[in-house]
């Protein structure tokens, strides 16, 4: 049976300003459907909206990871399974299974996403990693996810560095072209990447990308004193040479 959601009702300018999603990050990106109880998409492999409360109900549409949704109401299926109904956008609504999204309003899910961060793949951990901090500036176990998305964006450096060295192999580059690190900065490889907000450093000797280290340095300065940071600082003190090994 359907049930109205128990919260408050928050604005969007409000969720905007509390879930630290502003101009530039996630929300610039996509618009935010009407209404309030939003949420973003964390499991994409659960985000298939459907016509009616049901995980074999008409799929509408496969919704990615990262997509907001306004939630309007909730219902249980057959199988026990918590169905969330949403607003995509103006023209698109349906349901959507509870654990395919976290919202910075519901007790748990920072907790929740966390678990889901570790086990991925390192794109996979970067991913989730950006959607936990866009969505909570605020929780206590930020500094962890931080530390997880550095890591995950340093080991995908070392794949990424040997993938473009196979593809730039020095007879494959066209003669009297342009400089051979652009071409490697131009790594189409590296373009879901920044979409996440990671940005590498390239290292022309050693033909070797590098994770620019922002994360751990925003451990440093923000928690000084977890365990994180020294972990921290250990990675931003290892040579540039060694990371990749």
């Amino acid at each position: 049976m359907s049930s109205k959601l128990s919260h408050a009702p928050i604005t969007i300018v409000a969720f905007v300003v509390l879930s630290g999603f502003v101009p530039g990050a996630v929300a610039q990106k996509r618009r935010l459907p009407p209404g309030s109880h939003l949420a973003v998409v964390a499991d994409e492999r659960l985000a298939a909206l459907r016509s009616t409360p049901e995980p074999t109900a008409r799929l509408l549409r496969r919704l990615n990871r990262g997509h907001f949704v306004s939630i309007r109401g909730a219902s249980r299926s057959r199988d026990g399974l918590i169905f969330y109904r949403v607003v995509v956008t103006r023209r698109t609504s349906g349901w959507l299974q509870s654990e395919a999204v976290i919202a910075s309003w519901r007790s748990g899910d920072d907790q929740r996403l966390l678990r889901m961060i570790d086990g991925a793949d390192e794109f996979d951990r970067v991913a989730r990693a950006r959607v936990f901090l866009d969505t909570f500036p605020r929780s206590l176990l930020r500094s962890q996810v931080l530390l997880i998305y550095g890591d995950a964006a340093e080991e995908a450096a070392a794949k990424l560095s040997r993938e473009a060295e196979r593809r730039f192999e020095r007879r494959e580059l066209p003669k009297e072209s342009a400089p051979e690190f652009s071409y490697y900065l131009n790594y189409t490889g590296l373009d879901r990447y920044n979409r996440q907000g990671v940005t590498f450093t390239f290292d022309r000797a050693a033909k070797k990308f590098h994770y620019n280290g922002a994360a751990w340095r925003e451990i440093i300065q923000r928690y000084p004193n977890s365990p994180e940071a020294l972990e921290a600082r250990k990675r931003l003190d290892l040579p540039a040479s060694l990371k990749a090994q």
